[in-house]
């Protein structure tokens, strides 16, 4: 059973409200952080904290607890879920607003949730995106405002894709909830401007350093069609190989033995986190 935590209590997800005059609702003004835990522990907490804290700071908005505090927080909401690996949920918002737009107290919500794999099959054969001409707002930030995304899934579903990819001026960002890697030789290369700092993003190129020469830098999407091997990285999917984009079979839809590699270690390490 998952429980969440609002200011102060924890409770029953289905016991847990949010007033109509919130922010996150009224504004869209708010920010989420996600991550999983391996044998209860969540995965890498100090980085996933940092982020927390530098998205309030860059929306402005008070964090209402400390990292020592959210930490206990976070071990009795695993403790309630009865799983050894389940989603945790971070959402601030803006709080209760009298005029619709004044901040009074913000609103915090920790909530435990079921993981949603990516299905296994999709490790073997790539998964397929399409392109967008749109760069996220403020993209450093993981803000509630995934209406872009929302908008465009009758497209990607018709297109029989998995997600959208987006791009401005010939450069590409960031696919809609993960980051992009691409292999070119014996180099892997990453997008670094108009990202998200992915955690997952983070991890892999810690792994892979010592293996591969990286480059962090612009990339043009002609760039990415005629790559060697490409893959996206995030909490869920890890790293998870794209054989086909719009309809460009990368790699001759195969999956390259540098993204397994890596997706090996990946796997390799979290087994015993």
């Amino acid at each position: 059973m998952h429980h969440a935590y609002l200011n102060g209590e924890i409770r029953p997800v289905e016991e847990t409200n949010i007033h109509i005059t919130d922010l996150g609702l009224l504004r869209g003004y708010g920010l989420f952080d996600y991550f999983i835990t391996y044998n209860s522990r969540p995965f890498q907490w100090d980085w996933y904290w940092e982020r927390y804290e530098r998205s309030a700071k860059l929306l402005c908005l008070p964090n209402p607890i400390q990292k020592e505090e959210a930490y206990l927080v976070v071990l009795k909401l695993i403790e309630k879920s009865g799983l050894d690996n389940c989603a945790i949920r971070f959402v601030l918002t803006g709080g209760y607003s009298p005029d619709s737009m004044s901040m009074t107290r913000p609103n915090l919500l920790i909530i435990s949730e079921d993981i949603h794999p990516v299905k296994l099959q999709d490790y073997e054969t790539g998964i397929k995106v399409i392109t967008h001409d749109y760069v996220r707002d403020l993209p450093e930030i993981k803000s509630i405002d995934y209406k872009h995304l929302m908008i465009l899934q009758t497209d990607i579903k018709a297109a029989k894709a998995t997600d959208v990819l987006f791009h401005k001026r010939g450069y590409i960002s960031e696919l809609s909830r993960s980051n992009v890697f691409l292999f070119k030789g014996d180099t892997l290369i990453t997008p670094n401007r108009k990202v998200l700092r992915g955690i997952t993003r983070r991890f892999v190129l810690e792994l892979a350093k010592s293996h591969f020469k990286i480059e962090e830098r612009n990339v043009e999407l002609k760039e990415l069609l005629v790559a060697d091997e490409v893959f996206t990285t995030s909490t869920t999917k890890r790293v998870l190989p794209i054989t086909q984009i719009d309809n460009v079979i990368l790699s001759n839809g195969k999956i390259g033995a540098k993204t397994k590699f890596l997706l090996n270690l990946v796997n390799e390490r979290v087994k015993n986190w």
